[in-house]
């Protein structure tokens, strides 16, 4: 007799028909830790569960996972429901979920929060210990990766939001086994040349894993001991990370550090003319307050008291008159000064100031800054800003 030969579908209809009929599969429940999580645009979750030994895959469908009141990530020990079945294309089993709810933390997790507890207990993000963060910074040293888009990110904002920034980059690995020692050796690069007045650790953001080489404890420490201000702008806004407890400044975002530490230009001259403005309102109401003193003075009936008290009145108060002027035109002529001192070195660090030595800035048609012939190509119409005015040229 002919032995039957079957399809790959056919066995594996067969596998699955056995699967959906087994009541022990079909209403499972089993713990294990999450690892190689994706949540999939479509609102599927996706990801496998392990223990010691083995792994499992599992699906989570969309109308299941918007029931989940917690985020799952790599890491996560949870408890879920729901059915293995068998997946006919593949001939792949999975688990379908149903639920699922958090157990326990992952080793990496737990690693996290016993530092943090330690290093709190410790001091180390104690909020008067932070170092303030100056509010015109003359350079600025950012440790991060050389390529990618951090980099021209911080650069961007620095660049539009104050003229003439000047940057520091120490480049370092930001994933990986080398993630902390790189980013040490530029912190100590910067405190030992002391060059720069902020620091700023920068990162995009990742997963758990992808950024826990800022959870290294020698680079808290090191972080901790810096003599020059931190700001740590690690991962996304919901990402934290050991390094964002220990900074002096936590920003949100690469992009959110740039804007923190460079003030916007429009905003300190509205500042110096607001402070001048309300230095002569209360200077003005100041004395107002005192000649009114002085009409009441003189306007009150005293004739019983001797004439002698009267005049040593009107002396006092003639000498008090002369003080005050004397503090107040003082005060004026201070706060002038200041004035006067910022919008100098305001004005020393304009980029117009530059131009009148002779030199220019050359911008394409869009208007954005041309920094090297690679910005260029034959036949584009390029506009060079001298002091005076434009040329308007063409790339031959």
């Amino acid at each position: 007799m002919e032995t039957k030969v079957y399809k790959v579908s056919e066995v594996n209809r067969y596998i699955k028909m056995v699967f959906d009929k087994d009541t022990f599969l079909n209403d499972i429940r089993i713990r294990g830790e999450i690892t190689n999580f994706k949540a999939h645009y479509t609102g599927h979750l996706y990801f496998t569960l392990k223990d010691e030994t083995s792994t499992i895959k599992c699906v989570m469908f969309k109308g299941y996972a918007s029931t989940i009141k917690f985020k799952p990530a790599d890491g996560m020990k949870v408890v879920i429901d729901g059915q293995i079945s068998v997946f006919e294309r593949d001939g792949a089993y999975q688990i379908y979920c149903k639920s699922m709810s958090p157990e326990g933390l992952g080793e990496l997790y737990l690693a996290y929060e016993q530092l943090k507890e330690k290093l709190s207990k410790e001091g180390l993000f104690d909020a008067t210990l932070k170092k303030k963060i100056p509010f015109l910074p003359k350079r600025v040293g950012v440790i991060t990766s050389k390529t990618g888009a951090v980099i021209r990110d911080i650069i961007n904002v620095t660049t539009r939001r104050y003229p003439n920034v000047d940057l520091l980059i120490y480049p370092a690995a930001v994933q990986g086994v080398n993630v902390a020692s790189t980013v040490i050796a530029g912190l100590e690069t910067f405190n030992k040349l002391n060059n720069v007045d902020v620091i700023i650790i920068a990162r995009g953001g990742g997963s758990f894993e992808d950024l826990f080489g800022f959870n290294d404890e020698a680079l808290a420490r090191k972080i901790f001991e810096s003599k020059i201000p931190v700001v740590s702008a690690v991962g996304h806004e919901t990402d934290f990370t050991i390094c964002d407890f220990v900074s002096d400044l936590r920003a949100p975002t690469p992009s959110a550090a740039a804007e923190l530490v460079y003030p916007q230009y429009s905003d300190i001259i509205k500042r110096i003319l607001m402070d001048k403005n309300r230095i002569m309102i209360a200077s003005t109401n100041y004395l107002e307050r005192k000649k009114e003193y002085v009409k009441r003075l003189k306007a009150a009936k005293l004739e019983k008291v001797p004439l002698d008290m009267i005049n040593k009145y009107r002396l006092t108060i003639d000498s008090i008159s002369k003080q005050n002027l004397n503090l107040v035109n003082l005060k004026l002529e201070k706060y002038k000064s200041k004035s006067m001192q910022a919008i100098a070195k305001i004005d020393t660090l304009s980029p117009l100031k530059t131009l009148t030595r002779g030199y220019s800035v050359t911008e394409n048609e869009q208007g954005k800054v041309v920094k090297s012939i690679k910005d260029v190509k034959k036949s584009d119409k390029l506009n060079v800003r001298l002091t005076d005015g434009k040329i308007n040229v063409v790339v031959e």
